[in-house]
């Protein structure tokens, strides 16, 4: 199934107003890394001079693996009045579904085009130079029209087909404003604040906490993803001052279970998947600073935080707020401009706080009973022995029966005993059949399993 989206995002209006590529002096870090750190007039005249270099085209989709080099990308294609184009990921199928709608679109990237799993040459595709060419320019800070259709996100496609969801300058600002609010307490006073981040640039939690921050909030990024603990590590070691770890719950996990030291930290943030509370706190104890979940989708952005290893209630950022309605919650804020639904079932707290109830796509009726795909998939978590695990409801068989599947990864157990232990935690009509045992879940960069990959595991089996 194919996304239904707009071919040509609206344009900035005649006279529409204009806000600054990037905030701060010109001589403040951008980025840091092993080579020392980037000032921001050497990256706005990389930027510019990339800028000139760039096709004469409306749509383009970033692939730079190398976090500094997607920060020059982005902001070259924005001095061009491109909106860059963010699939779901960088599979060659994404890529090609997301430019299928937008045939006027072309790719750059910081590597080889067969390097992003390509069956064929990428089409249309512009390898940035190495090193980056820098433009002379006489110090003024280029200026983008608020209302400049900067990037269209895409969904991950862990629910259904990726939608697309467009984001203005002016909008990026405005929630980019909310993300350095609620980060102000973890940051130096007086001081750039550094971030090292584990999660991709084309994710919109890693565009708000590794991007824009960069540019908009003032804050210097590590200059690589670094994936592995040991790289982490490296990474943190590089900041001059305790940075903050930008980070998923699968690679604080992997982070806790190395063993590996890190340096002294500003504080943790972990979004993209839900943060186990048992993590946390094994999280907060083994590096001695708060770990503080981020609760947004690429629909609304950033919206929440909470201290997950004391609080179960969410509190919501500066400007936004939630208005319950008899089938859903919508979210206003300033950077939205108009109401989104959201897509999770909460419960409104007082204070501006709130406590998750589940998803609307993980509510369940089988057989007149009802239960929670995600409670469901906390039990089965729950059994010892059970490493991984993911349950999905079915399309419907030929007697219009919804059945529930589920891929787990437990060593050492059968499938027989799985089932034996769930049946004790759930009613027998949400037992998942087939339950399919696998080496690991086929999850994406962030963590999140797309469910056309899901979906595929449990009809051929492996890993």
């Amino acid at each position: 199934m194919s996304a239904v989206i707009e071919t040509h995002p609206r344009q900035p209006a005649a006279g529409a107003q204009a806000t600054p590529l990037a905030v701060g002096a010109p001589g403040r870090p951008v980025a840091f890394g092993a080579g020392g750190s980037v000032a921001q007039a050497d990256f706005v005249a990389e930027a510019t001079a990339l800028a000139a270099l760039l096709p004469d085209r409306p749509y383009a989709v970033n692939l730079c693996e190398h976090r500094y080099a997607f920060l020059v990308a982005f902001a070259a294609a924005m001095l061009r009045g491109q909106t860059t184009l963010l699939p779901p990921s960088r599979t060659r199928h994404a890529i090609d579904e997301v430019r299928a709608h937008h045939p006027d679109s072309y790719c750059l990237g910081d590597s080889d085009a067969a390097g992003y799993e390509a069956f064929a040459p990428l089409p249309q595709y512009l390898r940035l130079p190495d090193p980056l060419p820098r433009a002379a320019h006489g110090g003024a800070m280029p200026q983008v029209a608020g209302d400049a259709v900067v990037a269209i996100g895409y969904t991950s496609g862990s629910t259904g087909a990726p939608k697309a969801n467009h984001k203005t300058w002016r909008s990026f600002a405005a929630s980019t404003a909310q993300n350095m609010a609620a980060l102000a307490d973890l940051l130096p006073a007086g001081a750039t604040a550094h971030i090292v981040a584990t999660v991709p640039p084309q994710h919109m939690y890693g565009m708000e906490m590794s991007v824009l921050l960069p540019l908009v909030g003032g804050v210097a990024v590590h200059d690589a993803r670094p994936f592995f603990p040991v790289d982490i590590a490296a990474a943190l070691a590089a900041a001059p001052l305790p940075p903050l770890l930008v980070t998923t719950p699968v690679h604080l996990r992997a982070l806790v279970e190395s063993g590996i030291a890190l340096p002294p930290l500003a504080g943790i943030v972990a979004s993209t998947a839900a943060l186990p509370v048992e993590l946390a706190v094994a999280a907060e104890t083994r590096f001695g600073c708060e770990v503080r979940e981020l609760f947004g989708s690429t629909e609304t952005c950033i919206l929440a935080r909470r201290r997950t290893a004391c609080e179960e209630e969410w509190t919501l950022l500066p400007g936004v707020e939630l208005l319950p309605r008899p089938d859903r919650t919508m979210v206003h804020a300033a950077h939205l401009a108009t109401a989104v639904a959201l897509a999770d079932i909460v419960e409104l707290r007082p204070g501006g706080r709130f406590r998750l109830c589940g998803r609307q796509s993980d509510l369940l009726e089988i057989a007149g009973k009802r239960a929670s795909l995600g409670d469901l998939t906390r039990r089965l978590l729950a059994i010892p022995g059970v490493v991984d695990a993911a349950l999905l409801q079915l399309d419907p068989d030929a007697f219009g029966v919804r059945r529930l599947a589920a891929a787990v990864v437990a060593p050492g157990l059968d499938e027989a005993a799985i089932l034996a232990a769930l049946r004790q935690a759930v009613d027998p009509v949400f037992l998942p059949r087939p339950l399919r045992l696998v080496t690991a879940l086929p999850r994406n960069e962030t963590g999140k399993l797309p469910r056309e990959a899901l979906l595929a595991l449990l009809q051929h089996g492996g890993a």
